[in-house]
């Protein structure tokens, strides 16, 4: 029966206290084992403190047969269902990381508000979460009930239209916004209160939810995100599969615990059920291991993920969060569904290519970048009369002559096992939690990791990131046409030896070449090979005449009436080059 429906994830999101739970339990017709806050800390608290999980099922609508898998040959044909699975994501500002990794597994987004609060701190970050991970967003004002009767339909009329306001410069521009009242009396209000809206909420996400896309092939991966024992049976794993298929009898490894284990059995909802695909929510029975080692993680084929000491990712600054991207700075690094410490280079491309540079999808290693302090953008963290309604950007380009895309390599604190390709985003997850402002901080790809633990020496050397350094001196005194005597470019204990050969431009146009250095006091000897042109030896004439007058202390004499000349500037020499992040030998490289 199983075969015959087609499993979409939605994700409840929103500020604690938001009747997120409530939302989901008025919704679902059946429970996992972590639904509803079961666990005894939730209900000592009140509060949401793991991903929950539940679901529904519809009759299938049309637009989405196209997804639907094909009957087994003989089987027979039961009425094809849309089964919505619903992720209950906590609201609280500490358990961000959480949310962030339910977010990565939803088709469609609920975030729920709070009809006689609207937009609050995690609402904010729950849409900036929503912006990254996901493509479909339905707003629900709930607890309608609590709006007195009489103003009711008013106080819905302005939310909705401040909530479409929020949305406004987002990706989710013009979402629907719907009022529920998932529990009316609230909390401990009696079972026979009946939840206002629900039916027509249902009809709004099959009219919203997009037609998914799942493909059986590829290795099989799975997002768990509970783990526990069945005496007599085995250990089981419950998640959502995000990459290709498993059926019973199938090895599945579980990096963490670095242990193969072979799949006793398989159940969707308490159904049993032989095999399950991309997109499926699945609790896998496996031979006996100590629950307590996982409890969430990643299981996946047998050596089809890799464990990473540092990667090289795409970087897009999330335009909400108010500080910069530091090279040296550590952040919360969440690398698919796991959260660790790291630090960050950022680089760009080359200058001369900001603005034609065409945004890649896979890192090119036979191109040079540019190491960066910073990420660069305009600092366009966007301002609030009461910093709550501020609405989150993310991904928005800026103007001017800003790289289109950045990079980052970020190392890690201690090594991650992750997929290809896998959502990263940053944070920072120290931050005061009760303070007003965004804590997300970046996101991007994961476009290569790094294997080997001493990547340092084995790999980093491919990496062409390079800073551009500048030096800048002055022509003291001209040898001849075709040679002058530089200084002020280098100190005196400088190893001149290092720079001969390197190019040096003058500011009379000329072009020179480093040739030796002249004395021991830094000074150096810069070869012409155009040779001086006569306005430049005017040029230099005047300035070392005038640089011989202060030396001596004499003092110009001007005639009365005379015209005033132009006080002679002193010839600068300019020094650029190149000097690769990764390079052992600290080499001086300068373009053709």
């Amino acid at each position: 029966m199983a075969g015959r429906r087609v499993n979409v994830n939605v994700g409840v999101l929103g500020h604690i206290d938001s009747g997120k739970t409530a939302l989901a339990r008025a919704l679902s017709t059946t429970a996992s084992t972590a639904a509803f806050d079961k666990q005894p800390q939730s209900r000592e608290r009140g509060i949401t403190l793991d991903l929950g999980f539940s679901c529904f099922a519809v009759p299938l609508p049309e637009r989405l047969r196209p997804a639907l898998p094909a009957p087994e040959a003989g089987s027979q044909a039961a009425e094809p269902l849309l089964q919505v699975t619903l992720v209950d994501c906590p609201g609280h500002a500490s358990l961000i990381r959480t949310i962030i990794g339910g977010a990565q597994i939803i088709d469609l987004m609920m975030l729920v508000i709070d009809v006689t609060k609207g937009m609050q701190t995690q609402s904010a970050e729950c849409l900036v979460i929503g912006q990254i991970a996901c493509q479909k967003l339905v707003v629900v004002l709930n607890k309608t009930d609590l709006l007195a009767e009489g103003k009711r339909q008013a106080a819905i009329d302005k939310m909705t239209k401040k909530m479409q306001k929020t949305l406004e410069n987002t990706k989710f521009r013009g979402a629907p916004v719907i009022p529920v009242a998932a529990k009316p009396g609230g909390p401990e209000a009696p079972e026979t209160e009946a939840p206002q809206g629900i039916p027509e909420l249902i009809e709004l996400l099959m009219s919203q939810i997009p037609i998914p896309v799942r493909d059986p092939s590829g290795p099989f991966l799975m997002a768990v995100d509970h783990c526990f024992s069945i005496k007599g049976q085995g250990t089981v794993m419950t998640g959502t599969i995000l990459s290709g298929s498993i059926s019973l009898g199938d090895s599945v490894e579980i990096p963490a615990l670095k242990v193969v284990k072979k799949v006793k059995s398989m159940q969707m909802f308490h159904m049993p059920v032989s095999s399950a695909m991309q997109g499926d929510r699945l609790g896998v029975c496996v031979t006996q291991f100590d629950p307590r080692l996982l409890e969430r993680g990643l299981v996946c084929a047998p050596e089809s993920l890799r464990t990473i000491h540092a990667a090289l990712i795409s970087l897009e600054k999330i335009l909400y969060f108010r500080g910069p991207l530091q090279t040296k700075a550590k952040f919360h690094i969440t690398v698919g569904h796991e959260t660790v410490m790291g630090r960050l280079m950022v680089f760009s491309p080359s200058p001369e290519s900001f603005d034609r540079e065409p945004v890649l999808d896979a890192f090119d290693f036979s191109r040079e970048y540019l190491f960066q302090e910073q990420y660069l953008c305009r600092d366009s963290a966007p301002a609030a009369s009461d910093g709550a309604e501020a609405t989150p950007k993310v991904g928005q380009a800026p103007e001017g002559p800003y790289p289109r895309q950045q990079w980052a390599l970020v190392e890690f604190e201690k090594p991650v096992t992750c997929p290809r390709l896998c959502l990263v985003i940053g944070s920072r997850l120290d931050a005061d939690i009760h303070a007003n402002s965004c804590r997300l901080a970046f996101h991007g790809t994961l476009l290569h990791g790094l294997e080997d633990k001493n990547y340092t020496e084995s790999f980093l050397p491919r990496l062409k990131v390079y800073k551009l350094k500048h030096k800048q001196g002055f022509v003291e005194r001209v040898l001849d046409d075709y040679s002058v005597i530089g200084r002020s470019l280098f100190k005196k204990e400088t190893n001149i030896q290092l720079f001969l050969g390197l190019k040096v431009h003058l500011s009379t146009g000329e072009l020179g070449v480093i040739d030796s250095a002249f004395g021991q006091s830094g000074k150096f000897k810069v070869r012409i090979p155009g040779g001086l042109s006569p306005d430049s030896r005017k040029i230099l004439s005047l300035a070392m005449k005038k640089r011989g007058r202060a030396g001596r202390g004499e003092v110009a004499v001007e005639e009365e009436g005379a015209e005033r000349p132009e006080p002679a500037q002193p010839v600068s020499l300019s020094l650029t080059f190149k000097r690769y992040v990764f390079d052992g030998d600290k080499r001086m490289v300068q373009s053709p």
